[in-house]
């Protein structure tokens, strides 16, 4: 499987975050498509199927990931 550099894995991580944390996904028509081009882009780039899993999978991926990384303990 092909990963995505970490650095686009990052901002991809970032922006989703952020839009999460703004509930985004209750906002505009637009914001909504943003958030859900996000998951698309996160569930490929990492080969998961959700953007649950997608988060987890990318956060272990990036530089300074550890093997009991707290992205597992994220809700």
């Amino acid at each position: 499987m092909l990963l995505a550099h970490p650095v686009v894995l990052h901002e991809l991580v970032e922006e989703y975050t952020a839009l999460r944390a703004l509930h985004a996904e209750n906002g505009s028509p637009q914001a909504r498509r943003r958030m859900d081009d996000l998951a698309y882009s996160l569930c490929v780039s990492t080969g998961t199927r959700d953007i649950d899993a997608a988060l987890v999978a990318a956060r272990h991926h990036l530089p300074g990931a550890r093997p009991h990384d707290d992205s597992l303990l994220s809700p």
